[in-house]
């Protein structure tokens, strides 16, 4: 199990819908500024017809602070949003994921997934064991968080030529309410105003819901092989074989015991997402979600508010639904100059001359490793290697879905970090 540190608040980009795949994005914690909540939603119900009416022009002149709010009618968010694609309502995730594994067949590859009947019998007698532990990873949780992540869309605007000066919006689809998350104190300056605004989405409801029905079984496969490595709780000789020992996990041990008592608070990051008191951001979750900036922005997305998590990091070990939110986020979600796994592996991302130069071809499960883990590069399914496991629950979670993956490119022999 490996505890994840990649910084979201440096890193995170959105899908294009208005510019071409692949701009860079970079948010640099320092550069953001935070402010406190306000009552913005709820003034913003009262205005009149004439007061709410507003371009796209106005979102560069600083009508919003930080934390705040507004309600969208549905030409705004045709203007602003490129509208909401009926394929990605969260009516439709419940759907995508039977279709693609149903119950039974989830349950059969993930035998001891935390706090399922397995799980108990060989957590008896351990120092980790709890009976009161329920069933982190079950199949409703994984239907639930991809039905409520489907109601989020991700906006960042950035002036054109100076990526880093940008703001971050989300948008619950349901409520069409838009919230601020966060904006470059440079964002509004007078020489930026001057410069174009370049917008950038990500639409959470995509997964599932793009490419073939076999790009989407490959999709979700990959998602839980990956996870499952970074959970696996067993070895070659435990029973059932180490495969059926996936989602075992859902904290990291050194810090879920003490023996590393480090809050993981990045001080550079610390005025946009302040760690708490008392708290601690170490690895939580599938995808063992750590730091402050981490928590602060995801919490942003999710939430809209970045305090949730940050004052609550408990929860994301607590709440299967939650923790399975974060890995999905993360899976869907470009990392400049990385492309998001989804797109890896659903064939909206095509390497160009500098990704085939650093051998990032063809597009599949070993692409998707190197998005992230960079530190994998170069590895064969040897013994000892971690490829060998990822590729190893990979083709087994493909087999049970019925999906021949022979001849995909599992291993990162012969790639360089993006």
């Amino acid at each position: 199990m490996r505890e994840w540190k990649l910084p979201f608040s440096e890193k995170i980009v959105g899908r294009t819908l208005t510019a071409a795949l692949g701009a860079a994005l970079l948010v640099t914690p320092l550069e953001v500024l935070a402010a406190p909540d306000s009552a913005a939603a709820a003034a913003a119900s009262t205005k009149t017809a004439a007061a709410a009416k507003f371009e796209s022009a106005t979102l560069n002149k600083g009508d919003m602070g930080v934390g705040q709010s507004r309600v969208l009618n549905d030409k705004q968010i045709k203007q602003l949003w490129n509208g909401i694609d009926p394929r990605f309502l969260p009516d439709n995730a419940v759907v995508a994921v039977k279709a693609v594994l149903p119950e039974k067949e989830y349950e059969a590859l993930f035998p001891y997934r935390l706090g399922s009947a397995e799980w108990h019998k060989a957590a008896e007698g351990k120092e980790y064991n709890d009976p009161n532990q329920g069933d982190y990873y079950a199949y409703q949780n994984l239907i639930g968080a991809v039905t409520a992540v489907a109601n989020i869309k991700y906006k960042v605007s950035y002036r054109e030529g100076s990526p880093g000066v940008q703001e971050i919006y989300r948008l619950d689809k349901k409520t069409k309410k838009e919230t601020l998350v966060a904006r470059t104190d440079d964002y509004n300056k007078s020489a930026n105003l001057k410069k174009k605004v370049i917008t950038e989405i990500v639409d959470f409801g995509s997964f599932l819901q793009e490419g073939s029905d076999r790009d989407r079984k490959r999709d979700l496969a990959a998602l839980l092989a990956n996870l499952s490595h970074e959970t696996g709780g067993g070895a070659a000789d435990s029973p059932g074989g180490e495969l059926r020992w996936g989602l075992f996990w859902n904290q990291n041990i050194a810090g879920r015991t003490g023996a590393n008592m480090s809050a993981f608070v990045d001080p550079e990051s610390a005025k946009l997402y302040p760690g708490v008191a008392g708290k601690r951001y170490y690895g939580r979750g599938p995808i063992m979600m750590s730091w402050n900036f981490n928590y602060g922005l995801i919490s942003s997305i999710i939430y809209g508010d970045k305090n949730v998590l940050l004052k609550n990091p408990e929860s994301v070990a607590e709440d299967g639904k939650l923790g399975f939110m974060t890995a999905l986020i993360f899976w869907l979600t470009p990392q400049a100059p990385k492309p998001s796994a989804h797109d890896v592996m659903v064939g909206k991302w095509k390497p160009g001359k500098e990704q085939t130069a650093k051998g990032l071809t063809p597009p599949g499960f070993g692409v998707s490793v190197m998005v992230l883990n960079g530190l994998e590069a170069n590895l064969g399914e040897v013994d000892g290697s971690p490829i060998k496991r990822r590729a190893g629950h990979y083709r087994d979670i493909t087999a049970r879905m019925g999906l021949n993956v022979i001849g995909e490119k599992m291993d990162t022999l012969g790639m360089k970090p993006f």
